[in-house]
């Protein structure tokens, strides 16, 4: 691997693996609240958002840590406004007193928040203003491309408003440059995030087992179908995801923006690694794995879309596993396309307590994906939406979850609506 290719690899982890407190989306949204508020100078009674339909799709349902248990757009911007630190970014709201939580309630019963939804072509798109002060937020959850007051801009970036914006460094990824670069970097250059990773959502993870968080997924999977690792891999990534989208105040490190996809490409690894007794050199190169499959997978869709991100994590966990066995491209490749063939039907329907359910699911996928390899058993081109090669079948998954389900994405929207 060359040296440029492998410091691309790096970079993006180092931009990838970043800790986030609470669901991404409603952060993203305080986040907007609390560099609003700083462009101002102090705390403004009437705010207006204009969001994408996909941010009020992952907003509307989710708990927003340190709130008091509230729930919204109009909870979460309002959380940024009065207490949350920009600086902090994705741990915006990180820092809570009692005294904040009353001057939120406080803030809440007076304030006027205005909530529209726009009609932009990204998915991902936040615009917050308040007396002549505007902060825009696009493409992916810190990527301020404007803050202005009365015309003055603080920060401006070219932004051109498109459908699935691709980072550039992005487009190197593939399976056999990723396996590659599992096997052969230095992993002092990449230990830090890694373990990071290990140690917030695993500490989630237990968490998520030891509270009563919403409907309790991680805990009805070990009391109804025992201790086996196949079982504790799925149970332990939904118990983190039971915790942080029901208000847990301890941070996750994110994959492709979500916390939720950072549990279910790392703990399955963690735990069958622990399992089988792998070495920590060995865990860390099959979370490289994971963690880079999962984000290749998810670059073609984008950050926010009809497709459940958990899905293309799912198949990084899988990936990942087959790796700590001793799998290799032709295999690790086999328990990719075989994971997507089943379970790239699962819709996004945004964030909430169902997340948990579905990140077990993306995970039995996973591993019957590799079960399947390992059995000398695969799903080949011309099998629905399979095509021939790995890296066909990313890129057929990516059409049929960016442009195939826009008219999903719309109607998901309009039901989730009617029900506010």
């Amino acid at each position: 691997m060359n040296e440029k290719l492998r410091q691309n690899y790096i970079d993006i982890l180092n931009e990838e693996l970043q800790p986030a407190m609470g669901c991404t989306e409603p952060i993203a949204i305080a986040y907007a609240g609390a560099l609003l508020r700083k462009a101002l100078g102090f705390l403004p009674e009437k705010v207006s958002l204009l969001v994408s339909g996909n941010i009020i799709k992952n907003v509307k349902s989710v708990i927003v840590p340190n709130t008091g248990g509230r729930k919204g757009l109009q909870a979460a911007v309002s959380a940024g406004l009065v207490f949350g630190k920009p600086e902090k970014e994705l741990e915006v709201l990180s820092e809570c007193t009692e005294a904040d939580l009353q001057a939120l309630g406080s803030y809440l019963d007076k304030a006027d928040i205005l909530v529209e939804k726009n009609d932009c072509l990204c998915p991902f798109d936040i615009i917050a203003e308040a007396l002549g002060a505007r902060v825009h937020i696009a493409g992916h959850h810190t990527n301020v491309v404007e803050i202005s007051v009365n015309g003055e801009f603080l920060l401006k970036k070219e932004w051109k408003d498109e459908a699935v914006p691709v980072p550039e460094n992005r487009k190197s990824l593939n399976i056999r440059d990723i396996i590659l670069f599992a096997d052969e970097v230095d992993l002092s250059l990449v230990e830090a995030p890694l373990k990071r990773q290990i140690r917030f959502n695993t500490a989630i993870s237990e968490e998520g087992m030891r509270g009563n968080y919403g409907a309790q997924i991680g805990k009805i999977l070990l009391r109804s179908y025992g201790s086996s690792i196949q079982n504790r891999a799925k149970a332990y990534a939904a118990a983190g995801s039971d915790a942080r989208m029901n208000g847990c105040k301890m941070p996750v490190v994110i994959n492709s923006g979500s916390g939720n996809q950072g549990l279910t490409a790392s703990i399955p690894v963690i735990l069958y690694a622990r399992e089988t007794g792998a070495s920590e050199e060995m865990l860390l190169r099959a979370l490289l794995v994971s963690n880079l499959v999962t984000i290749h997978l998810k670059t073609g869709i984008g950050a926010l879309s009809a497709y459940c991100g958990a899905t293309s994590a799912g198949a990084g966990a899988g990936a990942g596993i087959a790796y700590l066995y001793g799998g290799r491209e032709s295999e690790i490749s086999h328990t990719i396309v075989n994971t997507l063939a089943i379970n790239s039907g699962m819709i996004c329907d945004g964030a909430k307590s169902s997340c948990a359910a579905k990140i077990a699911s993306a995970v039995e996928a996973g591993l019957l994906g590799m079960q399947m390899n390992l059995h000398d058993s695969e799903f080949v081109g011309g099998d629905g939406i399979v095509v021939k090669g790995v890296e066909n079948t990313i890129k057929a998954v990516s059409s049929l979850a960016r442009d195939g389900m826009r008219e999903t994405d719309a109607e998901i929207l309009n039901l989730m609506l009617k029900n506010v």
